[in-house]
């Protein structure tokens, strides 16, 4: 009875005032009563707009108060920079690369040891000359598939497979011509190129100069060298041949350094190759190392002869 009666004096009897009158009145708000049995209920509600915003523009001009006193901080600045702008993105690119030329020079050094070796593959290919020049056909091809087509070398598992194909059909050109030669040559040739590359790839790493802006120049160089030789198979002496031999391995020695310094970017570098782009950065040192190996290979032939 005791709790009924109290029930009863809730419901009827006046309402406490629970607000001040004067904050209420300046908060301009609305009161709505309603009645659930016998308990009569409140809600107010505030009569003007609700602020959505993501903090009180007001709290924050006014400093009052520290959580709302600072916008957000934008963690995403910087990041739509470039390709490069992660230090972790940018080594696992330069793994990547060196990986992959790594997996091509070893493939390659094998096979030019089978037709040094192997007396039988050796004859063959003195005595079958077009083999040669139809291996030459079919990596000049893959080059400029994958030179001219982006989207076919960027997309796996096509882009390893023609890279595979380019390498033992590279191989085999470059096993055809060293058959060519004696055993000895070719030996010195393969550690003189080992030696000048990994020099060259050095320096590049280490240098501040910025061979990347050096593209028209080198470019220049190649078509001069191109027409010298020509001029060297019409005159076919031997100090013009050691001529175009020297002339070569400082073109490609170049061409090492200028792809080398696209690979690994950095502050000192105008222009760097994309992250995406491993496969053709690869194939990039790899024709400048089998450069500097057929040029090298033709000065000691000459020399040792």
């Amino acid at each position: 009875m005791g709790q009924t009666s109290s029930s009863e004096n809730v419901g009827s009897g006046p309402t406490t005032n629970f607000y001040n009158n004067q904050s209420f009145e300046e908060a301009q708000t609305a009161a709505v009563i309603c009645q659930t049995g016998k308990v009569n209920v409140s809600v107010v509600s505030s009569s003007g707009p609700y602020n959505t915003a993501s903090y009180p523009q007001g709290v924050a001009e006014g400093g009052n108060n520290q959580q709302y006193g600072q916008p957000p901080p934008d963690y995403f600045n910087g990041l739509e920079d470039s390709g490069f702008s992660n230090a972790t993105l940018r080594r696992g690119f330069i793994r990547k690369v060196y990986l992959t030329l790594m997996l091509q020079l070893l493939v390659t050094v094998g096979i030019i040891c089978a037709f040094l070796y192997w007396d039988a593959l050796r004859i063959w290919a003195i005595n079958t000359y077009w083999f040669t020049y139809g291996m030459m056909a079919v990596t000049l091809v893959l080059i400029v598939v994958m030179s001219c087509c982006d989207t076919f070398r960027r997309q796996v598992p096509f882009n390893f497979i023609a890279l595979g194909i380019f390498t033992i059909a590279e191989g085999l050109m470059l096993g055809s011509v060293a058959a060519l030669f004696k055993v000895e040559p070719v030996l010195w040739a393969v550690g003189a190129t080992a030696l000048v590359s990994f020099s060259l790839s050095l320096f590049a790493l280490q240098s501040k100069f910025d061979f990347t802006t050096m593209n028209a120049f080198v470019w220049v160089f190649a078509w001069t060298l191109l027409s010298f030789g020509l001029l060297c198979a019409i005159l076919q002496t031997k100090f013009a041949y050691i001529a175009y031999a020297c002339l070569g391995t400082l073109l490609f020695s170049l061409y090492l350094v200028f792809d080398t310094q696209l690979i690994v970017g950095g502050k000192h570098r105008k222009y760097e190759v994309s992250p995406e782009e491993y496969i053709f950065a690869a194939l990039n040192l790899y024709l400048d190392i089998v450069g500097l190996f057929l040029l090298l290979l033709q000065l000691i032939a000459i020399c040792d002869s």
